[in-house]
C-alpha cells in the first residue's frame, strides 16, 4: 500500500511539473502553486492537503507567504523546514528584484519610483524606512534600508541619512517607508520626519525629491500630493 501511494504521489508530481514547464504558474490555481512550491521542502508526502490547510488558515497565497514563521508552524503538516522554505521564497523575490535593478536606471516619474520601491518592499511585515540615492539626472546609484521601526522614532537618524548619501555620492534622494497593514497616507510624524530630513540633507547639498509611503501594494507620493508638495 505504501509503495502504491508513493507511486501515485510521484505520478501526480510529474504531471504538475509538466504542467508548470508547459504553461507556467499562470495555468495553476493558487493552491496548486503552493502545492507545487512545497514539493521542494516536502519530498515524499502529499503536499496537496498541506497546501489546502495553509490556504484555509490564511485565505490566499500572498497571505501564506506573508504569514509569520511562528504562525506557519501551527498548521498541520508544516515543519520547521517547510516554514523556513516559505519565508525563504518571499525574500528570494525581493532579492531577485534588488539584484536585477542594481544597475543605474533613471527615475523619470512618480510611477517609475513607486514601481521600483514596491519591488524593494516585497515581504516586509514590519515598518522599514529606506533611502533611494541618485545623481543629478535621477539615475539610481543605490538603495539602502535606513532603519526598521517607527519612522518618527529616534532610530530614524539624520546621521544615518547623511552617511548613506555620502556613501553613494548622491546629489538627490528619495525617502520611503511602509505602513504594514495600514494605508499609504502620511501621519503627522511622517511629515515632521520629512521636514527634518530635508533640512539635514541641505547641509550636504543633497536635495530630497520625494517621500514615498507604501502600503498593501500601493503607494503615495508626498511630492505629488497637493497638500504636501510645498515641502519639496
Amino acid at each position: 500500500m505504501g509503495d502504491n501511494m508513493e507511486n501515485i504521489h510521484e505520478g501526480h508530481r510529474d504531471r504538475m511539473r509538466d504542467k508548470f514547464l508547459k504553461s507556467g504558474l499562470d495555468s495553476m490555481a493558487s493552491h496548486e502553486v503552493l502545492e507545487f512550491m512545497l514539493y521542494h521542502s516536502i519530498l515524499r508526502h502529499d503536499t496537496n492537503a498541506i497546501a489546502h490547510n495553509l490556504m484555509n488558515a490564511f485565505g490566499s497565497l500572498p497571505a501564506v507567504l506573508d504569514a509569520p514563521y511562528e504562525e506557519l508552524l501551527k498548521i498541520d503538516g508544516v515543519s520547521k523546514v517547510t516554514a523556513t522554505f516559505i519565508k525563504f521564497e518571499l525574500q528570494l523575490m525581493r532579492r531577485y528584484f534588488s539584484e536585477k535593478t542594481e544597475l543605474a536606471i533613471p527615475i523619470k516619474s512618480v510611477s517609475d519610483c513607486g514601481n521600483y520601491l514596491l519591488g524593494r518592499y516585497i515581504g516586509y511585515n514590519n515598518e522599514v524606512a529606506s533611502l533611494l540615492c541618485m545623481d543629478n539626472k535621477c539615475n539610481v546609484l543605490g538603495f539602502e534600508v535606513i532603519c526598521e521601526g517607527d519612522i518618527g522614532s529616534a532610530v530614524f537618524s539624520s546621521r544615518k541619512i547623511i552617511e548613506t548619501v555620502i556613501k553613494y555620492r548622491a546629489t538627490t534622494a528619495i525617502l520611503a517607508h511602509n505602513h504594514p497593514g495600514g494605508i499609504a497616507l502620511p501621519s503627522n510624524d511622517d511629515i515632521e520626519a520629512t521636514k527634518g530630513i530635508i533640512s539635514a540633507l541641505s547641509h550636504v547639498s543633497v536635495l530630497l525629491l520625494d517621500h514615498i509611503i507604501i502600503a498593501d501594494g500601493d503607494y503615495v507620493s508626498l511630492a505629488d500630493s497637493a497638500e504636501y508638495k510645498c515641502l519639496f
